[in-house]
């Protein structure tokens, strides 16, 4: 089966260089940046595409006369594509699991100390000819709530009691092997100075961090999102934090990528912001890209 690489940027194009063996299926690699509108004509007659993060709309997956896979370079193919639709179709949504655990983990525990000390703000301040220095938060002894105790949650909990913290979780099924101090999401959100969201987005979990939520969230905690954008209500997350009912966030994800400047997150002096890179690293990356091509030999054997 025919298979095309549809956003294949320039970083990644490095990695697949080093990952690709002579004896793997032949991919086309799309570089050149595309509209959304577009996607039928990038995706032609190929039966199988790898999907890095464009959106694929089924209005426009309908117009993909021969595509039978999409291999999506990640787990969280639900914010780019309505997966039960396009499977009703006939056309299978393979996604990869577990490759960036750790790094994800570290991005989630940068924003963390980024947040704490306030580090994007005096960095702001210094490139614009202002020299003040902000108070910050220790984070030795204060306690880390973790919502969602997969792969990624487990690993910021291990980095976390390293570092002195408390570490508290909340998981929506029971986990009594983890490790860690389970409890009710409630408690949770009540006691930690600082929250982070590690859940998978899916229709259970969307909106998850509502305003009845962040409302009994401790005044001035601290949160951080290296998950799904679509977690948390926007506008009462935004509301919060210009209240100070959270004191300072970080985000490496959001409901519309990439982020318009003109969103108030965006504008906000007490947001950290990267641009959903949590999970790339170059050893991310590698097994990210490894597996894909192993998916598109398995589905053509």
């Amino acid at each position: 089966m025919k298979t095309i690489f549809i956003d294949c940027n320039e970083q990644l194009g490095a990695v697949w260089k080093q990952v690709y063996r002579p004896d793997d299926p032949a991919v086309t690699i799309n570089q050149t940046p595309f509209a959304r509108e577009d996607l039928p004509r990038v995706v032609g007659d190929y039966e199988i595409v790898i999907d890095d993060h464009s959106y694929m709309p089924t209005d426009l997956v309908k117009q993909c006369g021969a595509l039978k896979h999409i291999v999506f370079l990640g787990t969280g193919a639900l914010s780019y594509m309505n997966v039960a639709e396009i499977e009703k179709r006939g056309i299978k949504v393979h996604t990869i699991k577990g490759y960036g655990d750790t790094a994800v983990a570290e991005q989630t525990i940068a924003l963390m100390m980024a947040c704490c000390r306030d580090l994007a703000r005096m960095d702001r301040n210094i490139r614009a000819g202002t020299w003040a220095p902000r108070e910050g938060v220790q984070i030795n002894g204060k306690t880390l709530g973790i919502i969602g105790l997969g792969g990624i949650g487990a690993e910021v909990a291990r980095i976390a009691r390293g570092m002195g913290m408390n570490v508290i979780a909340w998981n929506r099924t029971p986990r009594p092997d983890a490790g860690v101090n389970l409890v009710e999401l409630d408690t949770l959100l009540a006691t930690s100075d600082i929250v982070s969201l590690n859940l998978v987005l899916n229709d259970e979990t969307r909106g998850f961090l509502d305003l009845k939520r962040i409302a009994r969230m401790k005044p001035g905690v601290i949160l951080v999102n290296t998950a799904r954008g679509a977690l948390v209500d926007e506008s009462a997350l935004i509301d919060a934090l210009r209240s100070g009912q959270i004191r300072r966030a970080g985000f490496d994800v959001f409901h519309n990528e990439p982020l318009r400047p003109d969103n108030p997150l965006a504008m906000l002096d007490n947001v950290t912001l990267s641009a959903h890179a949590a999970f790339r690293t170059l050893e991310a990356s590698m097994t990210l890209l490894r597996r894909a091509i192993d998916i598109v030999k398995s589905v053509q054997t």
